[in-house]
């Protein structure tokens, strides 16, 4: 917590000068080291970085490629060629609780799914203790009871004497317990597995570095708790954190190490020091130097690219009166980056085969999608205007019905301002209800390895996405990105919303340097953008600002507080409340309840620990402070999204939202359904001013009637 110590996991998050990579959850190392070294012949090919010289590692566990990720994109990493990639499978065969594969084994198991992927496999299986006896084995018995022993014996054979091994693992064949006549039980005992010993895994990993042409894997198989008195091949091996002073001196015998008995008390044993004359300080001295210093370090190296002026972005302050969505703006945002002078090259657009429902297809032509081997066929679509266009430097990373590898593609240009000293500007634009939901882990890793790019959850809206039901319809990614504490969550309405938080996301990110990304809702419904009001940006990016006053002479007041699509419904009910209930309802933009939550945390915080200062006021009270009335909150997400805000809101406060399941049908059904239309913001805006005292209850029941609403229908979230 004070900054100290060594962190348990690799977390660049709590150690940035350090680690480089994390580790955890599970899984994800295998899927991120493949993207990664992709990611690395991408920056060659776009002539960004010389990365020819460069290689991946990536250190895994039996156990751990059971998880998904872990075989997810074996085949990827074979397809783009990439021989600059190794794999070290330590194969313990165990997991936490139990054997990997007890009734099988599971060396035999990965090797046949590496080479079906196309890898080179390399297997470390049995030390050199083992080489006489393999010579010996000239009728191939050995080899034979080798490959028939099931993982679970090779556990039990690890923590068993040696008499056993004779009798259960030599005993049964004649020809084996005449092979092993001369060895002791101590020296069949010590008969180590192939990952135990130094000599055979250098001849791997040289070999390894020699392969060409696709990736390798290196099968090393070894004992969990190798040489710890107690632990060996024990399936409490991974809860035992102590060792006696009996087991320590095991340990150090086992080892070999020249530590003497008086130096071993209470548990605790000297490090062992060779000299610094000896050749294996020097080698170690040596290897250190040559990789640049006596410590594995994580380089930042700041990097200055010159932003986009703010010409780029004015364009969508005008507004346009033909109908287009926030998904469509976006795009135009996004080309006019790729096509700038200075930033331009730097941006990396990533789409998990989606291009198309996004209107995005029109970046193929002129930016292409980078493929390794080129574009080795003509196109089906080759004659026409948006065709389907691929190239060795293409810049699109089209990644085909991925979100996992998408997001792990993410990850190595959100990092590479650190792993390479290139600042990278990914823009991740994906199905929003595959996002958070299905890859939150990643997102989460991300975040711990200080990642910076933008989020985009298109097709957003459990109403606004109509026809697609409940698989489909996303009313909650806000909730769940506001769960991440490098993420920056928006909800924009409008052109010009989504072209200020972009803008400011650059600024933060990339000039700043600030370790965050951004989350942007965009959504596919048309209509017509209106022109940024003046001084409205300090609010869009605190996440909320009045759009729109209500009319005036009206007997009672409220304030409606809308996002995305929503915004058209808010002042459909505003005018309704007017024309109809002598209501002056003020519209309200609210870009992001997660940013308006964490400020008025923060000013709660802040207050609270200075108790003899003046107190501070959260930015949504002074926002909303001298406007009276009930405030009803309107979204096409989950009520819980803009409940962020309630406890500090001084007023009534209504949330409206789309709790509950998707649905099939047009926008207008769905609204009804979910009691999100206008008719249902003037009912709740009603109900509140009856609450206050300021209407009669029959004006209520009065619009309920009205408006065509079944007071009596099953609540949308079960129904």
């Amino acid at each position: 917590v004070g900054g100290g110590g060594l962190s348990s996991y690799p977390h660049p998050r709590l150690m940035p000068e350090f680690w480089e990579f994390p580790t955890v959850s599970m899984g994800l190392s295998p899927i991120n080291a493949i993207y990664q070294a992709r990611f690395n012949r991408y920056l060659q090919a776009r002539g960004i970085k010389d990365t020819s010289k460069q290689r991946i590692w990536a250190f895994l566990g039996d156990g751990e490629m059971d998880e998904p990720e872990s075989m997810a994109a074996l085949s990827l990493a074979t397809r783009e060629r990439l021989d600059n990639l190794i794999f070290v499978v330590n194969c313990n065969l165990q997991r936490l609780d139990g054997p990997v594969r007890g009734n099988g084994k599971i060396i035999q198991e990965l090797e046949s799914i590496f080479r079906g992927a196309g890898w080179h496999v390399i297997k470390v299986i049995w030390g050199r203790e083992w080489d006489d006896l393999l010579a010996r084995d000239r009728d191939g018995a050995l080899v034979h009871r080798m490959d028939t022993s099931l993982d679970g014996e090779f556990q039990k054979y690890a923590v068993e004497s040696g008499e056993y091994i004779r009798s259960h693992f030599f005993g049964p064949d004649p020809r084996l317990q005449e092979m092993v006549a001369h060895l002791s039980d101590e020296q069949l005992q010590k008969l180590r597995r192939g990952g135990h010993d130094y000599r055979k895994l250098y001849a791997a990993y040289a070999t390894a570095t020699e392969l060409r042409d696709v990736p390798v894997v290196i099968l090393a198989k070894t004992v969990k708790g190798w040489a710890v008195p107690g632990s060996e091949a024990r399936n409490v091996t991974h809860q035992m954190k102590k060792l006696s002073v009996e087991e320590l001196k095991r340990f150090r015998d086992r080892l070999e190490l020249p530590i003497k008995d008086e130096d071993i008390s209470e548990g605790v044993a000297t490090y062992h020091h060779p000299g610094m004359d000896s050749k294996e300080i020097q080698y170690l001295l040596a290897r250190r130097h040559a990789l640049g210093g006596l410590l594995p370090e994580r380089r930042v190296v700041p990097k200055t690219i010159e932003l986009p002026e703010r010409g780029l972005y004015s364009q969508f302050d005008s507004g346009s009166k033909q109908p287009v969505s926030t998904t469509m703006a976006f795009v135009r945002l996004l080309r006019d980056l790729l096509r700038d002078e200075h930033i331009g090259r730097r941006i990396v657009p990533i789409i998990p085969d989606e291009a198309r429902t996004f209107g995005m297809e029109s970046l193929f032509p002129q930016f292409k999608i980078y493929a390794a081997q080129g574009q080795l066929y003509e196109p089906v679509d080759a004659a026409h205007l948006l065709a389907y266009v691929e190239s060795k430097d293409g810049q699109i990373l089209e990644e085909g019905i991925t979100e996992a590898g998408s997001m792990a593609a993410f990850t190595a240009a959100a990092t590479s301002y650190a792993t390479h000293g290139e600042p990278m500007v990914p823009f991740f634009t994906f199905y929003s209800m595959f996002g958070f939901q299905r890859i939150g882990d990643l997102i989460w890793s991300l975040a711990d390895q200080r990642g910076r790019g933008f989020l985009l959850g298109a097709t957003h809206g459990r109403t606004t996405l109509n026809g697609e039901g409940l698989q489909h319809q996303d009313g909650h990614s806000l909730l769940l990105a506001s769960t991440n504490p490098a993420c920056l969550a928006y909800d924009p309405a409008f052109a010009y919303e989504v072209a200020t938080i972009v803008r400011d996301g650059l600024r933060r990110m990339y000039e700043e340097r600030q370790d965050v990304f951004y989350y942007l809702t965009l959504y596919n419904e048309n209509y017509a953008m209106p022109e940024m009001p003046e001084g409205v940006e300090e609010g869009i990016l605190r996440g909320l600002y009045r759009f729109r006053e209500g009319p005036e002479h009206r007997r009672h007041a409220a304030q409606i507080l809308a996002s995305g699509p929503f915004l058209q419904q808010a002042l459909r009910a505003r005018d309704i409340l007017a024309d109809e209930h002598d209501v002056s309802a003020g519209v309200w933009s609210a870009t992001s309840y997660q940013q308006l939550r964490l400020d008025a945390l923060e000013t709660d915080r802040w207050n609270r620990l200075h108790p003899e200062e003046a107190r501070r006021e959260p930015y949504l009270a002074r926002a909303l402070g001298p406007h009276e009335g009930p405030v009803v909150a309107v979204s096409d997400s989950m009520k819980a999204v803009p409940d962020q805000i309630a406890r500090w809101v001084q007023a009534r406060f209504v949330s409206l939202g789309t709790d509950g399941f998707g649905r099939s049908d047009t926008r207008e059904a769905l609204r009804r359904h979910f009691e999100v239309d206008a008719e249902h913001v003037v009912v709740a805006t009603l109900s509140a001013l009856a609450d206050m005292g300021e209407v009669k209850p029959e004006a209520v029941s009065d619009a309920i009637r009205r408006y065509g609403i079944d007071p009596d229908r099953p609540t949308p979230s079960v129904a």
